[in-house]
């Protein structure tokens, strides 16, 4: 029985421990930089970018083996039947052979007017832009993640706003609902608290629907299942880096250096004037060099070797008066045997070695088509690379302009907010004192309600715009 217990008692503490771990795990808050690198990690066009990278890679490494020889094995196996030519006598055999060509051969290219080096050159640029372009999908993704994730804290705000004047009002309706059984007050002073207090409920379901659905937004951003209980670590206006002290221009130079969008323009660029000289380099003539190392193998061969000399009675005669004298010729007699494969494979050994021009005379206006169609792209690409650093530019002026009306509208707002709250404090002690009617009460409370509201949004606006341009800047990196 007390065995029973213990095993039971056990289970239920490891449930709990279970249960207490996996709590933990869904109240862990996430930064900033962890959403990012969640997005980053999970999303398809970061992966697509990085795919596309790895195949420009792999073209400039396959661009760099033109400047190596190439070789190349050749085996052959078979049979012939009936008439063919012996491989090995070069004559007509009328009989099944065996046979078998080994060959070995190489090209080098020893000069195309620098065609393989532009090339290469072409396809390392357009690799270095491939890992630039990835950069800039990146870039984009955690602006994208930034901007929501405010927007998580922006409602958290509002919400917590929301609730802090529901408070409020629910403390004020339960007073004066003391006060008007009492009959101390007027019945429609309470009553326009109470709608007060209605509406400041409502604005909490709707500040925590909106907060729902940013969090919704942020976890499809960072390709997560949806979970009510992860939370997001907080900002503070600490974390923000002052801009306005600089200028739009200064601001802008540094965005020509630092932007990945920026510098895989140029790449681009310069990689399209490469092809173009690639192309027009195999207008001239190419020296190469060519070897190959042969030899083959015939079941057919065979190996004569010398014996003796024998005579031999032809079918002629001679006449010696009546007589028919018979005529011998003298006979060379030769052992022969098959010559076994390892001797063929070396005494049919041969090679061959050549250096020779290739003249491009006509090739149907390949090369003439290539060479206008590479020219479009470079000047597509110089077009490019103009319309991204004059987007830029009017994008930064933007952003300059945009961060500091953010902060003035904050500093503005801010002292706003101060003023209400005193308004505030001196109407309620006057409310509650009887000396100013509800309607007076609620105007000061609607006054600093908005402003706190104003205020929230203006401050989340102003943190956005900052990391924007701190993304110009250079001060912030993903």
């Amino acid at each position: 029985m007390i065995k029973k217990f213990l095993t039971a008692a056990v289970a239920f503490l490891c449930m709990m421990i279970k249960l207490s771990a996996q709590t933990d795990t869904s109240a862990e808050k996430l930064t900033l930089q962890q959403c990012i690198q969640i997005a980053l990690k999970n999303n398809d066009l970061v992966q697509h970018g990085e795919i596309t990278s790895g195949i420009a890679k792999a073209n400039w490494q396959g661009s760099k083996g033109y400047m190596i020889p190439t070789l190349n094995g050749d085996i052959n196996h078979g049979i012939n039947n009936g008439r063919n030519i012996d491989p090995f006598t070069n004559s007509y055999a009328n009989q099944a052979i065996n046979f078998a060509n080994y060959s070995l051969n190489s090209n080098l290219t020893l000069f195309n007017a620098f065609a393989i080096q532009n090339n290469i050159r072409y396809n390392k640029l357009a690799y270095e832009a491939s890992g630039f372009e990835v950069q800039n999908t990146k870039d984009a993704i955690a602006l994208q993640v930034i901007l929501q994730y405010l927007q998580v804290l922006t409602n958290e705000d509002l919400l917590a706003v929301s609730k802090q004047q529901s408070d409020v009002s629910a403390k004020q309706v339960e007073r004066l609902n003391i006060l008007n059984e009492e009959g101390s007050i007027s019945p429609s002073q309470y009553y326009d608290l109470k709608g007060e207090y209605a509406n400041n409920q409502l604005n909490v379901v709707n500040a925590d629907n909106n907060l729902q659905t940013a969090n919704v937004a942020l976890a499809q951003l960072l390709n997560l299942p949806y979970d009510k209980n992860r939370d997001v670590e907080r900002l503070t206006l600490a974390d923000i880096t002052e801009n306005t002290q600089s200028n739009s221009d200064s601001i802008y130079e540094a965005a020509l250096r630092n932007l990945a969008i920026v510098k895989a323009a140029e790449l681009r660029n310069r990689s399209a004037i490469y092809g173009v000289k690639t192309y027009r380099s195999q207008r001239y003539p190419s020296l190469y060099f060519s070897g190959g190392l042969f030899t083959n193998y015939s079941s057919n061969a065979t190996n004569q070797v010398f014996v003796n000399s024998t005579d031999v009675q032809t079918s002629g005669y001679v006449l010696n008066g009546t007589d028919k004298l018979p005529v011998f010729v003298q006979q060379d007699n030769y052992s022969i045997s098959k010559i076994n494969y390892g001797d063929q494979f070396s005494n049919n050994f041969n090679s061959t070695f050549s250096i020779g021009i290739s003249i491009p005379l006509l090739n149907n206006l390949r090369n003439k088509t290539q060479i206008r169609t590479a020219l479009l792209q470079q000047k597509d690409a110089e077009i490019t690379l103009n319309a991204t650093k004059v987007q830029l530019q009017q994008n930064v002026e933007r952003a300059y302009v945009n961060v500091v009306s953010a902060k003035n509208r904050f500093d503005v707002l801010t002292e706003q907010v101060n003023a209400f709250k005193e308004s505030f404090r001196e109407a309620e002690i006057k409310f509650n004192a009887g000396a100013i009617t509800s309607v007076d009460y609620l105007v000061v409370k609607n006054n600093l309600d908005q402003a706190n509201l104003n205020l929230i949004i203006a401050k989340y606006d102003y943190v956005l715009r900052s990391m924007v341009l701190d993304y110009y800047s250079g001060k912030l990196t993903f």
